[in-house]
């Protein structure tokens, strides 16, 4: 069963999530490194984004222990970014286990890095707790849940997200050879949660808004701590592996929900709607 949670997970989101950790976290028992580099088209967190399109390459490496434990890294750099390249990053450590036959689990803490004139949505935060279960159904289904819990930087409140979705896994074998794999994975999701990085990402911004946008995100700091639903989003990830290559590509289209006052909303997306696509390419061995 493999299950793509495409949250933040993000990527992740967060960083990106790539899509290969995802797709190995069924397959072959044992120790393994992987290593590869991703590129997104434009970052999105929760439905959210900046009203500049963010373009990130996010080179990336995870070992993972044949019980289960798994180190992994990876460095964001943002190409249109004229001041600083390097965006930020992310160190982890976490678990991949099973809990039954057909009902798999993981939990991990990210240590995320970001520059001061980032332009990524979430570079607010500074640690993030993740735990996820997915669930096979008869091959049919796959429902998923994953809980976040992020600490954003010193001086603004943290957040806490829950993201629910429904997975179904298509697998074709030995297309070019008797080694290679081919699976497309849709999956609908939702992603609610509170604001608060929202927060810490305008007021980092302090210096280019006016003062009425100021005192307007001044006043919305309640209701950014309230837990709303943020987003839904659709996403089909394909993925091609051959012996120790792996090629993946997600395109995802993210509805947004609760969005913050058209005041506020001048320095970011005000789409109602975003479509952006994540692609990569990885060695494992």
């Amino acid at each position: 069963m493999v299950v793509f949670v495409l949250c933040c997970n993000a990527l992740n989101g967060l960083a990106q999530s790539s899509v290969s950790e995802n797709y190995d976290k069924k397959q072959e028992k044992g120790s393994s490194l992987k290593i590869g580099v991703n590129y997104l088209n434009n970052y999105v967190f929760k439905g959210r984004s900046d009203s500049v399109r963010t373009a990130v390459i996010s080179p990336n490496a995870k070992y993972t222990f044949e019980s289960g434990f798994f180190l992994s890294g990876s460095v964001d750099f943002v190409p249109d970014n004229r001041s600083k390249k390097v965006s930020g990053g992310d160190l982890s450590v976490g678990y991949s286990f099973d809990l039954t036959e057909h009902l798999d689990g993981e939990a991990s803490i990210t240590k995320l890095f970001y520059n001061s004139s980032s332009p990524q949505v979430a570079s607010s935060q500074s640690v993030n707790f993740n735990a996820s279960l997915s669930y096979e159904i008869e091959q049919l289904l796959s429902p998923f849940v994953s809980v976040d819990y992020a600490i954003n930087k010193k001086g603004y409140g943290s957040d806490v997200f829950i993201t629910a979705g429904l997975g179904h896994e298509f697998t074709v074998k030995s297309i070019f050879g008797t080694t290679d794999l081919f699976t497309v994975s849709p999956s609908v999701s939702l992603n609610t949660g509170t604001q608060n990085f929202y927060d810490a990402f305008l007021l980092r911004r302090k210096q280019g808004l006016t003062t009425l946008q100021a005192k307007e995100i001044e006043s919305q700091k309640q209701e950014l701590s309230k837990f709303k639903l943020l987003n839904y989003e659709f996403s089909v990830p394909v993925v091609y592996k051959i012996d120790h290559f792996i090629v993946s590509f997600v395109p995802s289209y993210s509805i947004v929900q609760n969005k913050l006052p058209a005041v506020i909303r001048s320095k970011l997306s005000d789409k109602d709607a975003l479509f952006y696509f994540e692609a990569g390419i990885a060695f494992k061995f």
